[in-house]
Order: structure tokens, then C-alpha cells, then sequence
């Protein structure tokens, strides 16, 4: 095509750029390798993103548990401490699904291309990876909804730093409030001790009826704790 004719990406050879690009040999620097060395930096990145979000939770959770436990401060400290957590879980939770596009892609290659490589007498884990892995290149979406990435972090980090928030809270309402009783010793201001508490309790059950509920899972390639093997032979039997 010279170079006064306009482009036509509907054209005859237009229309077949790059196909065989991953027909190659798979070798180190093979197109499918350098995609997957891609997707693997951003999968990476969004990982780290995840990791600060959490290190800024624990600081702050520390941090507030000291100062409240150190002095005479009053105990809706903590109470803070938790809408900041929340804060932090919900500013996680999305940057849990932008990583979730990125590694279901490695995932998705991991499975069909590299795992069938190294042994080739399994099946495919999925025939139509192709496809979905073009279609998500074209017109890329977000695999899992805002609730159950909510699910992944309450499990795996917040909800276990909001219980010893929880726990800290109701030692400073009882052991540390010598004179009043409880439910007096969680008012705040004018609010009464047990409005307080009750809201308090509303957003625990909530949490965990979002973390804990019965769902299917659509993170690909997300580990469980019940997800435990050891290496095994050829054959399939251990050592």
C-alpha cells in the first residue's frame, strides 16, 4: 500500500495484522512471552498498591490503640480508628478489582499456555481462552463486583484489624471506665451509650454477613485456605 492511500483496517491485509504472532516458537522472546512478562509487571504493581493501603490501616490502627491506651482519651477514639479502617477497606476493595483484571489474565495464560506446555498430555483448562482473552484486550471489564471484593480484604485483612478494634473498644468502655457502667460508658455527647453500642454492633454483623456469606466466587485464580497440596510425582503419588 504506498503512502497516499488511506488506511483501511477493514481491508484484506489489513484485517490480518498480527495473526500468527503467538504461532511462533514460545521461546523467551516470543511475542506470548513478552505479553505475560506484561501482564505480570501490572498485576505486580497493582499488588503493591494493595500492599500500601494496608500498611497505612495498621499503622494508623497501632497508632490509635497506643495513644488511647497511653492517656486519658476518650474511647470514641477508637470508634474512629474503625471509620477509618472502613475508610481504607472500601479505598482497597476497588484497587482489588482493577488487580483482579490483571491477574485473571496471568492466570488465564498460566493455566492454558504455560501449564499445558510443561505437560502436554492434560487438557486445556479452558478451549475458548482465546476468545476471552481477546475480547477482554478489545474491551476490558472489571471480573468481580465491588461485594465480593469486599469479601476478599474484610476476609483476609480488615475484618480481623476491626475485631481488635472491637475488642479494645469494649476493654475501654468497662475495665477503663471506673464509676460508669455500661451502657452509660459508651455514650457520646448526647448520644446514648446504647444508640452507640447498637450501631456499633449493626456494622459488625453487616461486615461479617459480607464477608462471611455463602457466594460463588468469581476471582480467577484466587487461593483458599482450604486449598492445601505438596508436590507430587509424574504419577501422581507422593513421596
Amino acid at each position: 500500500m504506498s503512502g497516499s492511500e488511506p488506511f483501511d483496517p477493514t481491508g484484506e491485509s489489513e484485517r490480518h495484522i498480527g495473526r500468527g504472532m503467538f504461532e511462533e516458537g514460545m521461546g523467551p522472546g516470543s511475542s506470548m512471552a513478552h505479553l505475560y512478562r506484561g501482564e505480570v509487571h501490572r498485576m505486580t504493581f497493582w499488588r503493591e498498591r494493595l500492599d500500601r493501603t494496608t500498611n497505612w490501616a495498621v499503622t494508623i490502627m497501632a497508632a490509635i490503640l497506643t495513644w488511647t491506651f497511653t492517656s486519658d482519651n476518650p474511647h470514641y477514639i477508637l470508634l474512629v480508628g474503625m471509620v477509618m479502617l472502613t475508610v481504607f477497606l472500601v479505598i482497597e476493595a476497588r484497587r482489588y478489582r482493577g488487580y483482579d483484571l490483571w491477574r485473571s489474565r496471568v492466570r488465564l495464560l498460566q493455566a492454558n499456555v504455560f501449564a499445558n506446555a510443561l505437560d502436554p498430555s492434560q487438557e486445556i483448562d479452558d478451549p475458548h481462552w482465546r476468545r476471552e482473552l481477546s475480547e477482554d484486550y478489545r474491551t476490558p471489564r472489571i471480573k468481580i463486583s465491588f461485594e465480593e471484593a469486599l469479601a476478599h480484604r474484610l476476609r483476609r485483612i480488615y475484618l480481623p484489624l476491626l475485631t481488635v478494634l472491637l475488642v479494645a473498644w469494649l476493654v475501654r468502655i468497662t475495665a477503663f471506665m471506673h464509676g460508669t457502667p455500661w451502657p452509660a460508658s459508651a455514650s457520646i455527647g448526647n448520644v446514648p451509650g446504647l444508640a452507640v453500642s447498637a450501631a456499633v454492633a449493626v456494622f459488625f454483623v453487616g461486615a461479617t454477613l459480607v464477608a462471611c456469606r455463602p457466594r460463588t466466587w468469581q476471582a480467577n485464580g484466587e487461593l483458599r485456605l482450604t486449598d492445601v497440596d505438596v508436590w507430587s510425582d509424574a504419577d501422581g503419588h507422593h513421596d
